[in-house]
């Protein structure tokens, strides 16, 4: 049985709440600052998560609400202007520091790298919009926290397709059971377990009604000293929060689970 030698986090809704009063708002500024009457309220955007990718959901909102326009010329090279211009306000809003990391990430971030464990990304956003985040809510060193930063368009087939995982664990040069993923999504949660990675999901407002089958274990966050999580299915962590020694727990009880 191998042992726990890294930790792979999702970024959006995992490392942060970035998705309803962070993306939402910049897709919103990018259709005003182009001129379109599109509006995206927080219900209609969870409705467009089922999809992974920036570039990806305005296509699928086309596809429902605008169909017509897919038909257009150039709706291809105005998609991806649309998302270049979303992804400028984004970053805007990172680098006011608006968007703060979920309660308990730095504290477990520290504690894995006090523990030896190896840290590493695998999310289907932007390289610029991971390191911005990591460096306003870590500081300039954030970036350099994580060894591996899989991210954006590396892959051709973002989640729930494992490739992204793939990636990662491929330039960690590690086996998928030495590594414990962190998701928040249904779609993460498949790219994860479809690697072969043994996966904790922290759910959100937008993801807490869905299907996390095959999890270790999924609880409302990673929870403090002072703030226990709410366990959703799965062992509790011993401590009432998410730290090291229950990932090193949850992951002995997955891989003995899985020896034959």
């Amino acid at each position: 049985m191998h042992k726990l030698s890294a930790l792979i986090f999702d970024v959006d809704g995992t490392l942060a709440d970035t998705e309803r009063d962070g993306h939402r708002v910049a897709f919103n500024r990018a259709f005003e600052e182009e001129g379109l009457d599109w509006f995206w309220d927080e219900g209609r955007y969870g409705e467009l998560l089922r999809v992974t990718g920036g570039k990806e959901r305005i296509r699928l909102y086309l596809s429902e609400d605008w169909p017509d326009l897919l038909r257009e010329p150039g709706i291809d090279e105005r998609i991806k202007a649309l998302h270049a211009a979303k992804t400028r306000h984004y970053l805007s809003l990172l680098q006011t520091g608006a968007i703060p990391l979920r309660p308990g990430v730095r504290r477990l971030l520290q504690e894995a790298r006090v523990a030896g464990l190896r840290l590493a990304i695998a999310t289907t956003t932007t390289p610029d919009n991971v390191t911005t985040l990591l460096r306003t809510a870590l500081g300039e060193e954030g970036p350099g926290w994580f060894e591996v930063i899989a991210a954006g368009d590396i892959v051709p087939a973002k989640k729930p397709a494992p490739d992204i995982f793939d990636v990662a664990l491929s330039e960690l040069g590690l086996p998928p059971a030495a590594c414990v993923a962190l998701e928040d999504s249904e779609n993460g949660l498949r790219a994860s377990l479809g690697a072969g990675v043994p996966t904790v999901v922290t759910t959100n407002g937008y993801t807490r009604d869905q299907d996390f089958s095959g999890a270790i274990a999924v609880l409302d966050g990673l929870g403090e000293p002072d703030s226990p999580v709410t366990v959703q299915a799965g062992i509790a962590p011993a401590s009432g929060y998410v730290d090291v020694a229950s990932l090193v727990a949850w992951h002995a009880a997955a891989g003995a689970k899985a020896s034959p």
